[in-house]
């Protein structure tokens, strides 16, 4: 698949704000407990189906926090941003891991390569027309009974396919679970569990938060 329009502009901003990004961020796993089972479970299916030697991609990795983190669950995890200085920071900040600039709609991965995929947020600035490309993308470089965790925020009902909000970034999009997990089956990919969290009252925006594991069949 070509580069998305939007994408060179989405590149753009996160380098421009990468070194705060980075900052702000670091911690965001420190209070996130559930998260944090998530991403433990979601490590123990990719060994339990591919041992400790098939790697995982964690798409959308930013300054790689979350790749370290995932590499600590004793997965064979690495690396890939759009953003240049995002991946400079995450190389800089993690040495010993792979960090790779790249787009999620052309990974340059060979055919099942990968036992898992993470996508933490990663597809929020993904145009809806453009989102099936990505997921074949995906379901293209996981092997036979990979997993991938993808995250995101719902829309305001099950009706609502997606949603634009205004981001600090660039334009996000909102996701219907039922509408995304559908595109997802569209690509070999079912679904295995779902989590949904709900917003705290504290929360600047009040998006529900989804987790969707699926497994490629």
């Amino acid at each position: 698949m070509t580069e998305s329009e939007t994408l060179p502009a989405t590149r753009e901003s996160y380098d421009a704000i990468a070194s705060t990004y980075a900052e702000m961020f670091q911690d965001s796993l420190r209070d996130r407990p559930l998260e944090r089972a998530l991403l433990g479970a979601f490590a123990e299916l990719v060994r339990a189906a591919h041992g400790d030697g098939g790697e995982v991609a964690d798409l959308g990795c930013g300054p790689g926090y979350v790749t370290a983190h995932l590499r600590g669950l004793g997965l064979n995890a690495f690396g890939v941003d759009a953003s240049p200085m995002m991946v400079g920071l995450a190389r800089e900040a993690h040495p010993a891991l792979r960090f790779e600039v790249g787009s999620m709609a052309a990974l340059g991965i060979e055919d099942g390569a990968l036992g898992g995929v993470l996508a933490r947020w990663s597809v929020i600035h993904t145009p809806p027309r453009e989102l099936p490309a990505v997921l074949a993308e995906i379901a293209r470089v996981l092997a036979p009974g990979g997993y991938l965790l993808i995250d995101f925020p719902a829309t305001d009902g099950p009706h609502v396919e997606t949603q634009a909000y205004d981001h600090a970034v660039v334009t996000a999009y909102r996701w219907s679970p039922g509408h995304l997990a559908a595109l997802l089956r569209d690509h070999g990919l079912a679904e295995s569990a779902r989590t949904v969290i709900e917003p705290a009252p504290t929360d600047k925006r009040q998006f529900q938060e989804v987790q969707l594991l699926a497994r490629k069949e």
